[in-house]
């Protein structure tokens, strides 16, 4: 095992200029993330440099068999925390060989959204706030619940300290730092008040790179999980009862938004939400009817409400923005498996471009 663990690390710069891009895309369940390697002849930072390269898609559910082509289009670059060196990750959203977007390519229809002028001079910024679940790996359970059992009741779980209260925090942290050094603004993390729920926070970030950002630091959870042994879930509800959800909750601001009198733009654009509640619901992760009950700091599913730092609303305003008459409001309604190219994109057209 040592041999092979030298052989995993080894640094490639000393024997060839030569390095290895990981193709990460989305496959056709909307969630389900999938990946492939290919050498290099060097280092690449602009991935328009990069070459297009092709999948099966009769093998992800994205295309037909006897017309299986599809053409994978890089969009963003992040270093590789697991390979080193000048290896890179590669953020890419995928095509027909004739050139158009794939139906389950959410990342053209959001950047069109973010190139819209009216949009891109707003300046929208995200921090998404991601909430996961750890599994056992061989039964669909939390890490540190008895099988079959449960643990002491919600409470003692939430950012807390301890063996019994902490679980897993050794890959939560390994994520945290593999996501600094991808390049990711990952802002922070916590843990949950499930037992063996965690949330990371991405941003705040600009535009499309929220989408992309998100889903490269998904990945690298996965493949954090994948090695410790462990599967993660980013199920709304990942167990029925009195236990909390699993949310992916979105602030967002514009530049009108952040300047003096923002509070007012603010206001409007939560009008603008409420407005559209059923149409964004429809589009904010599935499952979500389970985790938006009223009950577990979450708003009842079919009302939309807001309120000045109440976690029980649709909509949160903080009390630093109320203070200031300016800064962001959150949308607590994504559930944690949510599209980010959908939901950061969605609010910005519904608030922007009504």
């Amino acid at each position: 095992m040592s041999l092979l663990s030298d052989l995993v690390n080894l640094n490639l710069s000393d024997a060839t200029g030569k390095i290895i891009a990981e193709y990460i895309w989305i496959g056709g369940s909307g969630m389900d993330i999938r990946s492939k390697a290919r050498t290099l002849a060097g280092p690449v930072t602009d991935p328009s440099k990069l070459p297009k390269w092709n999948y099966d898609g009769s093998s992800t559910g994205q295309a037909a068999g006897d017309d299986s082509e599809v053409i994978l289009y890089p969009q963003a670059i992040f270093k590789d925390p697991f390979r080193r060196g000048n290896n890179i990750l590669v953020m890419c959203d995928a095509y027909t060989p004739a050139g158009d977007p794939i139906p389950t390519n959410k990342r053209y229809n959001a950047a069109k959204i973010f190139s819209d002028p009216k949009v891109s001079s707003e300046v929208p910024w995200y921090g998404i706030e991601q909430e996961y679940t750890l599994m056992q790996k061989d039964i669909n359970w939390p890490i540190g619940w008895p099988i079959g059992g449960y643990p002491g009741p919600q409470g003692p779980y939430y950012c807390g300290v301890g063996a019994d209260k902490a679980i897993g925090r050794d890959i939560v942290d390994a994520h945290y730092k593999a996501c600094l050094y991808a390049g990711i603004g990952i802002s922070g993390i916590n843990g949950e008040v499930m037992p063996g729920q965690w949330e990371f926070q991405v941003g705040p970030v600009e535009g499309i790179s929220a989408g992309d950002q998100v889903w490269i630091a998904r990945y690298l959870l996965e493949r954090i999980t994948e090695i410790s042994g462990v599967n993660v879930s980013f199920d709304p509800k990942p167990v029925p009862g009195d236990w909390n959800g699993a949310g992916a909750h979105c602030n967002y601001s514009t530049k009108s938004m952040r300047n003096d009198g923002g509070l007012e733009v603010i206001k409007k654009a939560i009008e603008k939400l409420q407005v559209k509640h059923k149409e964004h619901i429809a589009a904010y992760g599935e499952g979500n009817e389970r985790r938006l009950t009223g009950k577990h700091e979450t708003a009842d599913i079919n009302t939309f409400s807001w309120g000045v730092a109440n976690r029980g609303a649709s909509v949160r305003v903080g009390r630093d923005t109320e203070k200031e008459g300016k800064g962001y409001f959150e949308d607590r309604r994504p559930a944690s498996n949510m599209d980010p190219y959908v939901v950061t994109s969605m609010i910005a057209e519904t608030t922007i471009l009504g």
